[in-house]
């Protein structure tokens, strides 16, 4: 038990749960995870450990009497039916029976139908009436000789979700984390370890969210198989639903016109389209142009009268290639059907997650500690799509005004919604509200800029903001323009001699500031045009700054330090954090570079590493890491060696006898999580495949 979860369970006794106990009581119960931690709620939301194992076994007992396997429905029909009377736990879809005037219920793995249900459990329940809820239900059986109705009766039935929600209480209990714990919680309460997450790639899987708090929201995710995309739409949460396959007829999603009836979007708060993506898919015509309609207006009409929703839509679909092979030869909407290749449609998503930045999910990255129960959360979200935190940022910022009004839009509201998901209190600090504001801007700058790759009709924008109180302009682009510029611009830019450059102005990020006017650029990214590397040579080499992003690729350490090794004898490297396993393979991995760059002429080159004793681990394990490295690189003509003398060493940098230091903001530490323990992943062979934390570097030489 963390920190953490003991304040979680003090600020929200009752509405808390481990996660891993969820796979310990689920069994080969096909029910949704909401479902689980609800029950789980009310039996385990403790830290003593002989409670949460009576617990467990509460709810295992629970499982075990009332939830109803499909393969003993008959068994269970039976019993009903000698006992006069049994609790089930069940998904119950409800019909109106026009002939008879009543509603009808069917229990779907108990496989009854026509079970009849009063007026006042539906209207208190009306999702009952579109594609099902799980609910705990108590039946009983009264025989009767009518063949248009079922000798079962319903004599209560409650939604498995929270009878009460009071968000007063919510945002007080909020406030007791800071920002950065908060995210935390939130991402535990998904089901997955923050620990092994980057701030980038948390806000990636809260914006997942946002589709529960905001209404009438258009959320798009294209990306690798196996990255959880569709996880939080099909058991996150009671007031959402996933579409399998990815197809729907209007009828379904809107209106029938047959009968009248209203379709997912009038009853569910999101809904999502699994396997959206797929060139080989045929979608019918009218179920595009009915999508665009609603997704602009929030309106469809199939008939005589318009009808308005709130649903949020969420389309998720896999990528057929990685990153680079698209911006250059098509764009990152190419593997959705023609008829959705559109940019009429396209331009209506407020936001494109970019599913290449997530990890496929791991065993060892499922949480195993305390979260919110993922009803509570849900009920807060849906309590939070009555507000509106659009404005939050005005106060400090001004958007472009050459963003287009669907531009603001989707950055308003993916806005407002990460503020309802991580600032319920609207209590952002300034930093805290730039932070969200560019990132909703870079989802939104990801549509419009491959709708214009599409369709040169659309014109380029400024995609900035000002802040009012300096006066200074940010202009936001993504992640994919840093890492693959000539690809990215590959309609609008003309190439000229070491880069390219665009006849609209220069739209990439300057992350380089020299020292010199005339300094070079800063490394090149994947996919640059460039002739010739930016430190093909000692003397071309310049002081100065350069930024990398979160997630950024195509990053090494020979990248960033190779040409300034050039005809170095004594190198220091000074980081207190060389303490764990992979922080030591950091180091050997700078030797690596070392030795690529050695001058043989030179018989033994020094290096030494100034660090800080690891205190709280393992004794003598630090100390065996470091003796390995230099066994491994002695033969090699490298001399390693180490001091832990100062236990308050800050300063993190690399010192050549060249007369170059380098600084190093998070030292050698660069690296997002990777998969070390899989031999044969790319990221364990190639440095540039692996995503990086968000660092900078300045370059600095001393005269003479």
């Amino acid at each position: 038990m963390d920190d953490l979860s003991r304040r979680l369970i003090d600020a929200f006794p009752g509405y808390t749960v481990r996660k891993d106990l969820v796979k310990q009581v689920r069994g080969n119960a096909a029910v949704p995870s909401y479902v689980l931690e609800y029950l789980l709620g009310q039996y385990c939301s403790t830290d003593d450990e002989q409670e949460v194992a009576e617990g467990i076994e509460a709810v295992k007992n629970i499982l075990a009497k009332h939830y109803v396997q499909r393969s003993e429905a008959t068994l269970v029909r039976s019993h009903i039916r000698e006992s006069e009377y049994q609790r089930v736990i069940d998904k119950v879809h409800v019909d109106l029976n026009e002939k008879r005037d009543a509603y009808e219920a069917t229990f779907e793995n108990l496989g009854i139908k026509q079970v009849l249900v009063d007026s006042a459990t539906v209207r208190a329940n009306q999702r009952l009436l579109v594609s099902g809820v799980w609910c705990i239900a108590d039946l009983s059986y009264i025989a009767n000789e009518a063949k248009d109705e079922s000798p079962f009766v319903l004599d209560k039935l409650k939604p498995i979700q929270l009878p009460l929600f009071d968000f007063d209480e919510y945002v007080q209990a909020r406030s007791k984390f800071t920002s950065e714990e908060w995210l935390d919680v939130i991402i535990r309460t998904v089901g997955l370890d923050p620990e092994l997450l980057g701030h980038r790639s948390k806000l990636f899987l809260v914006t997942r969210l946002v589709c529960y708090c905001e209404r009438n929201y258009n959320l798009i995710e294209l990306g690798p198989k196996g990255t959880g995309k569709s996880h939080v739409f099909s058991e996150f949460s009671p007031h959402g639903i996933l579409i399998s396959g990815g197809e729907v007829t209007p009828a379904k999603l809107f209106v029938n016109n047959a009968s009248g009836k209203i379709g997912l979007v009038g009853y569910w708060d999101c809904v999502g389209f699994d396997e959206f993506a797929g060139k080989q898919k045929r979608p019918g015509k009218d179920i595009v142009d009915i999508l665009k309609n609603y997704m602009a207006n929030k309106a469809f009409s199939r008939g005589v009268e318009q009808v308005t929703a709130e649903a949020a839509l969420a389309f998720l679909g896999n990528t057929s290639h990685d990153v680079g092979y698209l911006l250059k030869n098509a764009d990152l909407f190419d593997d959705l059907p023609d008829l959705y290749h559109d940019p009429a449609f396209l331009d209506r998503f407020h936001a494109y997650i970019p599913g290449w930045e997530i990890d496929v999910v791991r065993g060892e990255m499922f949480c195993e500690t305390q979260g919110l129960i993922v009803d509570y959360l849900a009920e807060a979200l849906r309590h939070l799509r009555t507000l509106d935190y659009s404005n939050g940022f005005c106060k400090w910022f001004e958007l472009s005004r050459s963003l287009s009004t669907r531009d603001r839009d989707g950055v308003c509201k993916t806005f407002s919604g990460l503020m309802k998901v991580l600032f319920p209190g609207e209590d952002a600090t300034k930093e805290e509200a730039r932070d969200l504001l560019e990132f909703s801007m870079e989802l939104r700058c990801r549509v419009k800029d491959q709708i214009y790759r599409i369709d040169g009709t659309f014109e380029r924008v400024e995609n900035s903001y000002k802040d009012l109180e300096t006066g200074a302009v940010k202009v936001v682009t993504t992640l994919e323009e840093q890492e693959y510029p000539s690809f990215y611009h590959s309609r609008d830019l003309v190439p000229m001699k070491g880069g390219c450059a665009s006849p609209l102005g220069p739209r990439i990020p300057e992350t380089y500031r020299p020292d010199s006017s005339a300094a070079e650029p800063a490394p090149a990214a994947m996919g640059s045009s460039a002739e010739a590397e930016p430190h093909a040579s000692n003397s071309s080499l310049k002081t100065g700054l350069v930024s990398y992003r979160e997630n950024q690729r195509g990053v090494s350490y020979d990248l960033l330090f190779g040409p300034y090794l050039e005809g170095a004898r004594n190198i220091e490297i000074v980081d207190p954090y060389v303490r764990n396993f992979y922080q030591v393979r950091n180091v050997m991995e700078v030797l690596e570079a070392v030795l690529r760059h050695r001058d043989y002429s030179v018989e033994t080159i020094k290096v030494h590493l100034a660090t800080a004793p690891d205190e709280h681990g393992e004794p003598g394990k630090q100390e065996m890491y470091l003796r390995q490295v230099a066994e491994a690189v002695a033969s090699q003509g490298v001399e390693f060696t180490w001091d832990m003398d100062d236990p308050n060493i800050h300063a993190r940098h690399i010192k050549i006898d060249n007369g170059w230091d380098i600084l190093l903001d998070r030292g050698l530490d660069i690296w997002q999580r990777f998969d070390a323990n899989d031999a044969f992943a790319i990221e364990n062979r190639v440095q540039e495949a692996r995503m990086v934390k968000q660092f900078e570097v300045t370059y600095l030489r001393e005269e003479g």
